[in-house]
């Protein structure tokens, strides 16, 4: 029969954790290794081992293909093989410093690349040494040092030199042929813009920032160029010569493969947009965003015979004079008519652009400055359509409202929001049998409306008072036993005395 001897304190402590701490007060010159003794190997599955050597590639990629992108970048400094794989995995890059790509490693780490932006690095540094470019100025997702010494550091931001841009335009073309999405600054020459066309043969996404009329003349070499984002200037942060009717007729003829075009700061007129129209016929969606254009340019979207998408950004007014209104010509093939963030000051440029989108289904006002209840009692020209979106439509009225809703037969989704002007209250029993037969409908046009109709059944603006009531009544009964209580003390000493 064996007795167990229960180990004494020491000896369990010293038996479960290593004298570590014994090797940390050892002096300097006891941890020192001599020519005798052999340096530490590590041993298999140790601390120092790596085991991710053992992992292929493929199955590495696999695994870092679940991480979220935020986490992928700390991911990639692990080691140069994760490096490597991480670049791997990523398609899409925005290059902020424009000597990334004179060190020729963009095809190193990112060999797989598909959308690339270089118009943050396409800015010039400031040229004054005392402006350190310690001052940024944001526009959008660009931002660039901004020199404060300059007579005018904003809006006149300058670019890098042309002959820099062709040189890396020349490298990108050589080392990442897979492109199929490029953001660039035209200030280039037309030799980096057609070493990009011969190189870059899947490329089907273009955006050229600062565009010019001579710009646009190597335009014909992307044969398969299906999205075009020209920007003519971007104000508070860039000037330009812009595009005129001249080179969007250059741009007609060149790209008639065309499926969305996106015109932002630009000028021109009825002659750019019809040549457009005629040779463009896979056009389906146009955008114009704070343009510069002519007197008339609404009646040549009757060319475009296959747009199904009119799209109106950030535009100060609609068209100076669109002419007479009985020759306006119309797009029946238009379904959607979009504006956002436009100033709706002329009712005639308005009603033009009815007249052309009489055949419209979809329409989607957002913000849009002098919207009243005579500008949108012309929508009713537009008898087909079926969903109505208005969002910041702070002059309409209920009355106008519903003036021109219950005038669509074929309505059958409505959203109305932060539209102040627009009453629960003020809604009609028309307007109300109209809501019970839509498929689709999102009623916000007032704030307080909402927090009432939120608040309404639940008694939350009465729980308040509730709960101070109760508080004062156990406070007013603490209160009078303490006073019962002194003025029984009082008669008990009253009667000890007598």
């Amino acid at each position: 029969m064996h007795h167990h001897r229960l180990r004494r304190w020491p000896n369990l402590w010293f038996a479960v954790k290593p004298l570590k701490h014994v090797a940390l007060k050892m002096p300097p010159g006891d941890q020192t290794l001599t020519p005798e003794d052999p340096p530490p190997q590590p041993r298999p599955g140790g601390a120092s081992a790596d085991l991710t050597t053992l992992l292929s590639d493929e199955l590495i990629l696999r695994i870092l293909a679940a991480v979220p992108d935020a986490h992928r970048l700390p991911a990639s400094l692990v080691c140069k093989r994760w490096l490597r794989l991480v670049g791997r995995l990523c398609h899409s890059l925005t290059i902020p410093d424009w000597s990334f790509l004179d060190r020729r490693r963009l095809r190193l780490r990112y060999p797989c690349l598909t959308d690339l932006d270089l118009v943050p690095a396409s800015f010039a540094s400031p040229s004054s040494p005392a402006a350190g470019g310690s001052v940024l100025l944001t526009r959008g997702p660009v931002s660039v040092a901004v020199d404060t010494h300059a007579d005018s550091p904003v809006g006149e931001c300058h670019f890098l030199e042309p002959y820099v841009i062709d040189r890396g335009l020349e490298i990108i073309a050589r080392d990442c042929p897979g492109l199929r999405k490029l953001s660039l600054v035209s200030t280039a020459s037309e030799a980096g813009l057609m070493a990009i066309a011969g190189g870059c043969d899947t490329l089907q996404e273009l955006e050229l920032h600062r565009c010019s009329d001579l710009a646009l003349r190597p335009i014909s070499g992307f044969e398969n160029l299906q999205i075009l984002r020209l920007v003519g200037y971007v104000e508070g942060l860039y000037r330009g010569p812009g595009v005129t009717d001249f080179g969007l007729t250059i741009l007609a003829h060149g790209c008639k493969r065309l499926v969305k075009l996106e015109l932002s700061g630009c000028e021109g007129g009825y002659d750019g947009v019809s040549a457009i129209g005629r040779c463009c016929m896979m056009l389906e969606e146009l955008t114009i965003s704070d343009h510069r254009m002519d007197a008339g340019w609404i009646a040549a979207l009757s060319f475009c015979r296959n747009l199904k998408t009119l799209r109106l950004q950030s535009c100060r007014r609609i068209d100076v004079d669109p002419g007479p209104l009985d020759h306006l010509g119309t797009c029946p093939t238009i379904e959607t008519l979009q504006m956002r963030r436009c100033q709706l000051r002329d009712k005639r440029s308005l009603q033009a652009l009815y007249m052309v989108c009489e055949a419209v289904r979809y329409v989607v006002f957002e913000n849009c400055w002098g919207m009243d209840n005579d500008k949108f009692s012309l929508l009713s020209i537009c008898r087909r359509v079926k969903f109505l979106s208005l969002e910041g439509c702070s002059l309409l009225t209920t009355e106008g409202f519903e003036s021109v809703v219950l005038s669509w037969p074929d309505l059958q989704g409505l959203v109305v929001v932060s539209c102040n002007n627009i009453k629960d209250d003020e809604v009609s029993p028309a307007l109300s049998s109209l809501f019970s037969v839509l498929k689709e409908l999102k009623w916000r046009p007032d704030t307080k409306s909402v927090l009432a109709v939120t608040l309404a059944g639940t008694d939350l603006r009465k729980k308040g008072g509730r709960f101070f009531k109760r508080r004062i009544l156990q406070g007013r009964r603490r209160l009078k036993e303490v006073e019962e209580g002194i003025m029984e003390e009082s008669r008990r000493e009253a009667m000890v005395n007598y």
